[in-house]
Order: structure tokens, then C-alpha cells, then sequence
């Protein structure tokens, strides 16, 4: 698949949502909320400011995320669902 953000976007794949809660309860499909943890799968070049240079990216391709529940546009790419959001919607970088 070949998708490149323009500018300081991102495009995230969500990882899948927990079919269990920590109580060892199951979750049906419809209780399931949707994930807000992603990762990264492309980056754009960063934001063009007003001298002509360009801002670097706080994230890269792999990079693990946590962005917002309601931001961003859902599209579809051969059959994957992915995310695409401005970088100031991601609320902070997974370390583990």
C-alpha cells in the first residue's frame, strides 16, 4: 500500500479493541468502544512554516499512539481501516 500524508498529517492503523474486560468479562462486538491506541503507519514531511522550512515530525513509521476518540477521518485502503489526523490530534507516543 502506498499512502503518503501531505504536510504535518499522519495515517494510524487502530490496534484492535479488548475483547475482555479486566474482570475476565467478554465483550460482544457492539460493547466494544472504538481504540484509540495506533500505530503509525506513514508520516508526512512536517508542517511548512513562513520561512520555507519545514517543522520535523515528533513521530515516525512503527511508532505506537494514543489519539483522541472522535478525531481524524476514517478512510479505507485495500480492505484496511486506517486513520488519517494532523499530528497536534495525537495526544502522546506509547513506550514500552
Amino acid at each position: 500500500m502506498k499512502l503518503r500524508p501531505l504536510d504535518n498529517r499522519v495515517v494510524l492503523e487502530p490496534l484492535d479493541a479488548q475483547d475482555k474486560t479486566t474482570g475476565g468479562i467478554y465483550l460482544p462486538d457492539t460493547a466494544k468502544e472504538k481504540p484509540q491506541v495506533a500505530k503509525v503507519v506513514a508520516a508526512g514531511p512536517g508542517k511548512l512554516l513562513d520561512d520555507g522550512k519545514r517543522s520535523p515530525m515528533s513521530v515516525k513509521s512503527g511508532d505506537e499512539v494514543i489519539y483522541g476518540k472522535y478525531t481524524g477521518n476514517d478512510v479505507e485502503v485495500e480492505g484496511k481501516k486506517l486513520v488519517i489526523l494532523r499530528e497536534s490530534d495525537l495526544l502522546g507516543i506509547v513506550e514500552r
